[in-house]
């Protein structure tokens, strides 16, 4: 574990502490529009980066095994870059008195659970409007169609989106974090970001990004069940959440979800707030026949929203004190 063989010396600075303190800002400030608005979100370089190779390699002419073969070219290029670049930014965080600034700007720009909820927040806040500002406002946050969703589909995207973002956003990569430093979170948010990008299963990327949505899944495996198991436990200090429902639903629906991740949380959500999540759901272009997971009502509103902000709350600080409880052993190990 790389928390645990790290680099002593006169400049060093733990990394846990520095994961803490990140994770505090990001509930703080977010995603700093006021940095942004002068350098680019490293996510964006990501997906610029990706869309460069992209567009390079992933041409209408080429058949499907020479776009596989381009594909993985893709993801080994890009885990490359920024590997090496969260390399050396770990180093300076070790080596320098001052380097550990550089990787406390760019762990709070990365973790996503203010911006998560804010969005999600959003939804809610514009329903109390009307429909339409609910589904103009979901829109930012899913692919679906939002003109064919009523009320209660504006309410089941919000709430399917905190779920699953939970595990993408900030359990994901602090889980990588905490195993290989700054390389590993900045590796897992380039995968990710190519899966949102090219993982998809169209004519387009459906043998390019083929490589990149397999890794994707491989990466949020361990992570997207310890998200379920963070809202299970979150349900106990949520009001009127059923934690006996949120485990039994996803013990007996998580398998049932198109995606090998995502019914974890989406599951365990469902089942503490007594919803049915997934289910059938219009993209542009497509309606894709899922099953209801959950088992419990379809029509959500406004309140299971509320109700699934504080769950997901709760479940951030259920990571974060996992993450202090490592570094509290670190500190009687050494």
């Amino acid at each position: 574990m790389y928390t645990f063989g790290m680099v002593e010396g006169a400049h060093a600075f733990d990394p846990l502490i520095l994961l803490l303190i990140a994770i505090f800002f990001d509930a703080y400030v977010g995603e700093m529009p006021a940095l942004t608005r002068f350098v680019k979100h490293p996510v964006v370089l990501i997906g610029d980066l990706i869309n460069f190779l992209d567009k390079k390699l992933n041409r209408d002419k080429r058949g499907d095994m020479d776009r596989a073969v381009r594909g993985a070219l893709t993801v080994i290029v890009v885990v490359c870059v920024t590997g090496s670049i969260g390399i050396g930014i770990a180093w300076l965080t070790l080596h320098h008195t001052f380097g550990w600034i550089l990787e406390l700007i760019l762990l709070t720009l990365i973790l996503a659970g203010r911006s998560l909820y804010d969005h999600v927040k959003d939804v809610a806040n514009a329903l109390k409007i009307s429909l339409e500002h609910g589904r103009k406002s979901v829109a930012h946050i899913v692919g679906r169609d939002p003109a064919y969703l009523d009320e209660h589909g504006v309410c089941r995207a919000a709430i399917e989106t905190a779920a699953e973002n939970l595990c993408d956003g900030v359990v994901a990569p602090i889980f990588w974090y905490v195993l290989f430093g700054f390389p590993g979170l900045i590796i897992y948010k380039a995968v990710n970001t190519m899966d949102s990008m090219i993982g998809h299963k169209n004519a387009k990327y459906h043998a390019f990004g083929m490589t990149a949505a397999r890794l994707d899944d491989v990466l949020n495996l361990f992570p997207a069940r310890l998200t379920g198991i963070f809202l299970i436990l979150a349900a106990f200090f949520t009001p009127t959440a059923s934690p006996l429902g949120a485990f039994k639903a996803m013990w007996r629906d998580a398998s049932k979800h198109r995606s090998p991740n995502a019914g974890w949380s989406e599951a365990a959500m469902a089942g503490a707030l007594g919803l049915a999540l997934a289910g059938p759901r219009r993209y542009s272009n497509k309606v894709i026949n899922d099953v209801w997971i959950g088992g419990g009502t379809a029509r959500a509103k406004k309140n299971h929203i509320e109700k699934a902000l504080y769950m997901y709350v709760v479940a951030l600080l259920i990571n974060a004190g996992w993450v202090g409880a490592i570094a509290i052993i670190r500190l009687n190990v050494e």
